[in-house]
């Protein structure tokens, strides 16, 4: 049984960027796929629009067949809409930063819990300050990683819960400002729209959506994503990895998170491509082609815990003058071409 009690710690900074500029100096036409793609506006509206009519269509459903189509269908649906809203996060719709964060929000709707705008917040600074616990809410926080440990039992537990797991994080990142106007507005949204669907339809289609969500990233192949991207799974020294299996074609490409991480200003439908062109990188990184094998590794198997992520203390060049920024700009096209 492994009995490791600490992160894995590096010396180093987050390792994407130098990737990024090796690869551009490399692949200079991997320039030509950073840019906005607006028609995910369209694959929002239809996830979203799909998603509450499965709630409406279960409203007066049997418990049992409620928790079974959750876990199929609005598990996938569930998840794409956490795909989409990462898409806005990262700004790659529209050209204005308010229509990428009102799309986000409207991605949100189904979820039931009002994340976009926060989730856009943090989840730059996990770009940036990759493995700094101060900045960075992917990583699990010291108190998650003792309570958890290698226990299989509470590892699922861990995973099941997960929305609130990172939910908890928020408390750790002291340096990034929770609260502004856009996020009291994602919640007056989320709170209107649980509240007409809970007067109009009842708590079946409410509960049907919940089920979804916590599916949708939790304890199932789809949850498996979270510990995919960055938990120490293949290679101590390699601390991203990417998913090649066939659910990519239905999680809108999220699998290939190295890729993303190199490139985060490149749109989902052409992250494939990145690979293609540079191939003799990431062709001989270690990644994954089944979550579903990957979850039974982390339930089950004992040298994969919580602790195995890395962490750092070294921030790198960048620094952190507004927390409330998401640091977009670190990333937009310009910026990026300039330092190459």
């Amino acid at each position: 049984m492994s009995k490791r009690t600490e992160f894995h710690f590096s010396p180093n900074r987050e390792p994407h960027r130098d990737y990024t500029k090796a690869l551009l100096k490399k692949h200079p036409e991997i320039r030509k796929l950073i840019g906005k793609d607006s028609s995910t506006i369209y694959y929002i509206l239809a996830i979203t629009i799909a998603q509450i009519t499965l709630a409406w269509l279960l409203k007066d459903q049997a418990w049992w067949l409620i928790v079974v189509v959750a876990y199929t269908a609005g598990a996938f649906l569930g998840h794409g809409m956490f795909v989409m809203v990462h898409e806005c996060a990262h700004n790659l719709l529209f050209k204005k930063r308010y229509l990428n964060t009102l799309a986000g929000m409207t991605a949100n709707l189904a979820q039931v819990f009002p994340a976009s705008v926060t989730f856009q917040r943090y989840h730059i600074k996990h770009h940036v300050f990759q493995g700094i616990l101060e900045l960075d809410a992917d990583l699990p926080s010291p108190w998650e990683a003792n309570l958890v440990k290698n226990s299989t039992i509470k590892k699922a537990i861990w995973l099941l819960l997960y929305p609130f797991v990172q939910i908890s994080r928020m408390l750790r990142l002291k340096e990034i400002k929770p609260i502004d106007r856009w996020v009291v507005t994602n919640w007056s949204v989320q709170i209107v729209f649980t509240t007409l669907v809970l007067f109009f339809w009842g708590p079946s289609a409410l509960i049907y959506l919940l089920l979804s969500l916590f599916f949708s990233v939790g304890l199932h192949p789809l949850g498996a994503r979270w510990i995919q991207e960055h938990y120490l799974t293949l290679d101590n020294n390699q601390e991203t990895y990417s998913y090649y299996g066939g659910l990519n074609k239905v999680a809108f490409n999220v699998g290939y998170h190295n890729e993303h991480h190199d490139f985060p200003s490149v749109s989902w439908k052409k992250l494939p491509k990145i690979k293609e062109i540079a191939a003799e990188h990431y062709d001989n990184l270690a990644s994954h082609r089944s979550w579903t094998k990957l979850l039974f590794m982390f339930l089950f198997n004992r040298d994969v815990s919580l602790y195995s992520r890395v962490i750092r203390k070294n921030r790198g060049k960048v620094s952190f003058n507004d927390p409330s920024k998401p640091d977009q700009e670190l990333f937009d096209k310009k910026k990026v071409l300039s330092e190459v």
